[in-house]
């Protein structure tokens, strides 16, 4: 297949949209399909296969985007016809500008559209303050339909979660794929390093923003029974780190704020004794996904907008997002306890064995080609076996499949 994917957001930015696009280009070209990439990344300028288009002016909210990490494509007819012309699939990332526009030209040249579903509305609704704000997600993930998704043949849904709560909002459905964005091998292959008589180190992955709510944490951990044995790791950034810093100071063992790349991320799992995933919205969290591969129980918010949730398989993994007191006494169980923090990890293994980034690759290109194919039955009414049989040389009598 030649497969365009739209990027509105640079791929160098270090969170789960960006890596799930990188990794999808990546699995792409590797199983040997031609791959145009449209994103707003300057360092990737004249490379093959990539198209670069100028990032988008908010106007007098350009310093605030600007502390919170955000940059978004401006669309670009030129610059989008030549990327997409010729391609058997358009793949967009997100609801934007230049996916929606993307998503148009395709339509007009009579390319199948595909989109992922990777923002959530309160991933805009708390940038305004309202994130609690039934009506006004309600009516963002409306929006999101109209100008994108109700174009698509197909949409990935990295969780069930997001899916039924997008289709609950629009009360319309396009079909759609549950695939997990899927989780590096090297996770699985962490070799956990005892404890001995170091500190217990708490992990938490994520960017450091309101909806993450890492500030639960820090006030947990002072309540802790144990709060001069323990040390908490804060892998991320964001615009909240100076919040998160101040409201931390007090602790015995002052906190660490970094972002981590993959192999210093795997050692610290390696290193860490619990896991602590504190975002009250979440459509996967493959950083959880990630820490439970590498062999760590984790505690998590019991958040109603937050697939992650669903990741817990019992009542010690899983605390009220608000209630650092809740947090404290989950830390201290599982302080208390090595044995069942033990047993607990070795029940999460057989949870993991399904989150391989590769096994998740392989489903997406599926969906990508069931995409295709469906597009050519549609517009040349050819039975899709007839069209995998051509489009991969099989003779009278063979499989398609």
């Amino acid at each position: 297949m030649k497969v365009t994917i739209i990027s509105d957001i640079p791929l160098s930015r270090k969170n789960g949209t960006a890596v799930a696009a990188a990794n999808l280009i990546e699995a792409l070209k590797e199983r040997g399909h031609e791959v145009n990439v449209v994103c707003p990344d300057e360092d990737k300028r004249g490379q093959k296969g990539y198209f670069i288009a100028k990032t988008r002016s908010f106007g007098v909210f350009d310093k605030y985007v600007a502390k919170n990490g955000v940059a978004l494509a401006k669309a670009d007819d030129k610059l989008l016809y030549s990327a997409i012309d010729g391609a058997d699939i358009v793949h967009c990332m997100m609801p934007f500008a230049l996916s929606r526009r993307a998503a148009d030209i395709a339509r007009a040249l009579g390319i199948p559209v595909s989109a992922g579903f990777h923002c959530q509305a309160e991933n805009v609704t708390n940038h305004l303050g309202l994130m609690k704000s039934k009506a006004l997600n309600k009516a963002i993930y409306r929006r999101f339909y109209r100008v994108l998704y109700s174009k698509c043949d197909c949409i990935h849904y990295p969780t069930a979660f997001i899916r039924n709560e997008f289709e609950k909002s629009v009360k319309k459905s396009t079909p759609g794929y549950v695939i997990s964005n899927g989780v590096d091998e090297e996770f699985f292959r962490v070799e956990r390093q005892p404890r001995g008589d170091k500190k217990f180190v708490i992990l938490c992955t994520g960017r450091y923003s309101h909806e993450k709510n890492q500030g639960v944490l820090i006030d947990a951990v002072k309540k802790s029974a144990h709060e001069k044995d323990i040390k908490l790791v804060f892998a991320g950034a964001g615009p909240m780190e100076d919040a998160l810093k101040k409201r931390a100071e007090g602790l015995t063992n002052p906190p660490e704020f970094k972002f981590f790349t993959k192999q210093e991320l795997i050692e610290r799992i390696a290193e860490a004794d619990l896991y602590v995933h504190t975002a009250k919205v979440e459509i996967e969290a493959i950083a959880c996904l990630e820490a439970i591969c590498g062999g760590m129980v984790p505690v998590i918010a019991n958040s109603e907008k937050s697939a992650t949730r669903a990741f817990a398989i019992g009542k010690n993994n899983l605390f009220d997002p608000d209630d650092a007191a809740q947090l404290a006494a989950r830390i201290d169980y599982f302080f208390e306890n090595g044995y069942e923090r033990e047993k607990c990890a070795l029940l999460y293994k057989g949870f993991a064995s399904s989150l391989s980034k590769s096994r998740c690759m392989d489903d997406m290109e599926e969906m990508l080609m069931n995409a295709v194919l469906e597009n050519s039955r549609a517009v040349y009414g050819v039975p899709v076996t007839q069209v995998y049989r051509h489009a991969y040389g099989y003779t009278d009598g063979e499989s398609g499949r």
